[in-house]
């Protein structure tokens, strides 16, 4: 067997997860990944594109509730020289009919977030492979819901979350597995992207007279407090220091700001509207300050209302030197040129770049988000094409997902700790890494 399958059948083992669409795990590879889409609106678009430019992916079926989503995606798909393909829509239900296709392998799930734990539930139970994008569910049971799902069917979940791949990540946690920074202690990441401009379009609308993401996504600002979007941080951050493969998050607290960004954006772009005057419950920053296993901290920080850069703000500190990607810094002890003085990071980014981008940086050079897109896009087609487990498993992609419904209950309970679900039962503590461990695809 090899090292790549030793891997992934001790993985699955560990999962509960033993027999795959297909067959036994490791049946053979298959020639294409006949893929169904559920949401093909600006995120789903992303991935149609990833698939055209495959030979080993067949687009087999779209769905979306919005003609207008259908026709540009039929249109692109037309463009690229593909088969067309079978469009279902009609209702939020129409989805489960892609499901009843016997000819789909997975499905990839790119819906507002209220839609995908039961599309997850029901593709799970429909025996195709999961690719979600984020978040999993709204509530702490909705994941373990997903989790108990997975391990039931044997159909391994993966989040779709792309920011494992960037570049500069990669190199960093290169550097960390090489032991650069010695012993790390703590570490930090979060969402801090002005969204603005996506939450409000036309000026100041939002809801259905609204387009794109501003139909759905602004109401949950309106609605509840919390980090709403928390695997972009969680989720570099959580391979850096090994969480749920011998390492895991126990607690958390949260706390947020007052909220002002929202309601002076929309005074700003349209003076007296019915927007610049909602009472929006999100709070303008919200920090999550979360405990682990083996002692180390982090802190993740949603900043997504307020005039800003586009920053994740990751942060590593070790015993032997410290990280920081907002001003792409980097100290090493003894080794950074000058004593006590920042260092520009390039030169230790370059010389620890991950494998996976030396192999594949002009495959990805053209996708999305700095080509991040195409290696999470690239991963999951490689899992299903391969009958293995995915790099991000179920366990994986519920715990940096689960941090949004805790910090909404931690604000609500006056900044409470609340106990971290371990979603592995007690797995994580024999569990083994898989993620990206050499430039297999993985």
């Amino acid at each position: 067997m090899e090292r790549r399958e030793f891997i992934a059948a001790g993985a699955i083992a560990a999962a509960g997860l033993t027999i795959l669409p297909s067959g036994s795990l490791f049946a053979g590879v298959a020639d294409k990944v006949r893929l169904g889409y559920i949401g093909v609106g600006a995120r789903g678009m992303s991935h149609i594109s990833e698939a055209t430019l495959r030979n080993d992916v067949e687009i087999v079926a779209i769905c979306d509730t919005q003609e207008s989503s259908l026709k540009r995606c039929r249109e692109f798909i037309a463009k690229k020289g593909r088969t067309a393909a079978t469009e279902y829509t009609g209702g939020l239900d129409a989805y489960k009919k892609l499901l009843d296709r016997k000819d789909i392998d997975a499905v990839i799930i790119a819906t507002p977030w209220q839609f995908h734990y039961p599309q997850s539930i029901d593709a799970m139970k429909a025996g195709k492979y999961v690719g979600c994008e984020v978040i999993a569910g709204l509530t702490v049971q909705e994941h373990w819901d997903i989790v108990n799902t997975s391990e039931k069917t044997g159909i391994p979940y993966m989040t779709l979350e792309n920011v494992c791949y960037r570049r500069d990540v990669m190199a960093t946690l290169n550097m960390v597995r090489n032991g650069v920074f010695g012993e790390l202690l703590h570490v930090e990441g979060g969402y801090q992207h002005n969204l603005r401009d996506v939450l409000f379009t036309d000026g100041a609308k939002y809801g259905p007279e609204a387009s794109s993401e501003a139909q759905w996504r602004t109401q949950f600002n309106i609605d509840q407090d919390g980090d709403l979007y928390p695997t972009h941080g969680a989720g570099p951050v959580m391979n850096y220091i090994d969480i749920n493969r011998g390492n895991r998050f126990t607690s958390m607290s949260s706390f947020s700001s007052k909220a002002r960004g929202l309601a002076a954006y929309a005074n700003e772009v349209s003076p007296g509207s019915a927007a610049s005057k909602l009472n929006y419950k999100n709070g303008d920053i919200t920090q999550t300050m979360i405990n682990c296993a083996n002692g180390e901290t982090v802190l993740l920080t949603h900043d997504t209302h307020l005039p800003r850069p586009y920053s994740l703000g990751f942060r590593i500190d070790g015993t032997k030197g410290i990280w920081m990607d907002v001003n792409q810094s980097i100290y090493i002890d003894h080794q950074t040129k000058q004593h006590d003085v920042w260092e520009p990071a390039k030169e230790w980014l370059d010389k620890y770049d991950h494998p996976l981008w030396k192999k594949y940086a002009n495959d990805a050079a053209s996708a999305g988000h700095g080509g991040m897109d195409w290696y999470v896009f690239n991963a999951f087609i490689l899992a299903v094409k391969q009958k293995k487990q995915t790099p991000i498993d179920v366990y994986d992609s519920m715990t940096m997902s689960v941090i949004a419904p805790l910090s909404t209950k931690s604000l609500k309970e006056g900044n409470a700790v609340q106990e971290f679900p371990d979603f592995t039962r007690g797995k994580w503590k024999t569990r083994k890494n898989i993620f990206a461990l050499d430039d297999s695809g993985f």
